[in-house]
């Protein structure tokens, strides 16, 4: 076989392969049958990360148009759209997103669909199906299904693997089950139950190398300790809203302003107003890098606005910075409206 670039060892020119910014791989494919070889294996993600290339990228599923998501380049400021989720169910929403060996996961949930026609709900609200989403090779792939069907749950990368917890039932019954997904083998395991179940939507962090689950309106927030065999329930009196993990650091948006959450029994820390989105609802906020990004979500009604506004902006807030500020990034492309899904992909 022909060496991959004249005059260099293989060996060397992946290196060389792997510095490229991902944005423009798939124009490197089209070189020759050798590239494409190269470009497509997973042996790439593992040298972007040795020569210290590996990029973050965002991925977004939005209302509109159904089950389409779309990839964010901070560094070009610049959306992809990835291939249709060949998912049947319509309109996923209530799912659990994470990034793992370079890979999207798409998990649970169900149908947010609404019949225009006859005002009828598809009944799927939770499921157990799985998706992920190679980027190397443009593609989407079945895996193995939970054990439970779930969604509004808790949803973790953490060491490798994926971890679920909590969240309800097709019948609307919340649940305390916890199970972890091992990418590598495709397949999934019991964990240990909840302490506690509560009526309310669960999410997950992952702070100090543990996951934690929190649960809307409450101030407790349950812990997988050791090794992933107990939870322990603390009160942190974390304020309460949407959180971003930023560099390991929790985040707050509550009364408009984001809030650094700082422990227990320390005071959080006020890092800047976000008093322009009041009037935004059902948009996504996520870390990528240093920044606290916003994005997508509607304008509701109000006195000068009578229509529901779906939106494509990304607002981005540097919190690393000795006065941070928000800026405006590239808008969605395609995708706009509420945000069902998010989360930071690392190729």
């Amino acid at each position: 076989m022909s060496p991959l670039i004249d005059g260099l060892p293989d060996e060397v020119a992946i290196q060389c392969l792997a510095r490229v910014p991902f944005y423009f791989h798939p124009r490197l494919q089209l070189v020759c049958h050798s590239w494409r070889a190269a470009l497509r294996s997973p042996d790439i993600i593992k040298t972007r990360h040795e020569v210290g290339a590996s990029e973050e990228l965002l991925c977004v599923l939005a209302f509109e148009p159904e089950n389409i998501w779309q990839i964010y380049d901070p560094v070009q400021d610049r959306w992809m759209t990835l291939p249709v989720m060949p998912s049947e169910i319509r309109h996923l929403a209530r799912c659990g997103v994470a990034s793992v060996g370079g890979k999207l996961f798409v998990i649970g949930g169900g149908s947010d669909r609404v019949d225009p026609l006859t005002g009828d709900h598809d009944r799927i609200f939770a499921s157990n199906e799985v998706w992920s989403y190679d980027p190397l090779r443009c593609e989407w792939t079945r895996c193995a299904p939970m054990l439970v069907s779930r969604a509004m749950f808790a949803c973790c990368a953490l060491d490798g693997k994926i971890i679920v917890a909590g969240g309800f039932t097709n019948c609307r019954e919340s649940i305390t089950n916890a199970e972890i997904y091992n990418p590598q083998l495709d397949t999934w395991e019991p964990l240990p139950n909840l302490r506690h179940s509560h009526c309310s939507a669960c999410s997950g962090v992952v702070i100090g190398g543990k996951m934690h689950v929190l649960h809307r309106g409450l101030s407790t927030v349950q812990i997988l300790e050791d090794g992933g065999k107990q939870w322990d329930v603390m009160d942190y009196g974390w304020l309460q809203g949407p959180m971003a993990v930023v560099r390991g650091e929790l985040y707050v948006l509550s009364n408009w302003c984001i809030s650094k959450q700082c422990g227990v029994n320390l005071p959080d820390r006020v890092v800047s107003s976000a008093s322009e989105f009041q009037r935004r609802i059902g948009f996504g906020m996520i870390g990528v890098g240093d920044e606290i990004y916003i994005i997508g979500g509607l304008i509701g009604p109000g006195p000068w606005n009578q229509c529901i506004k779906p939106l494509s902006y990304v607002d981005a807030l540097n919190i690393r910075s000795e006065r941070p500020a928000w800026r405006s990034l590239s808008p969605m492309t395609l995708c706009s409206g509420s945000i069902l899904g998010c989360a930071v992909l690392r190729i």
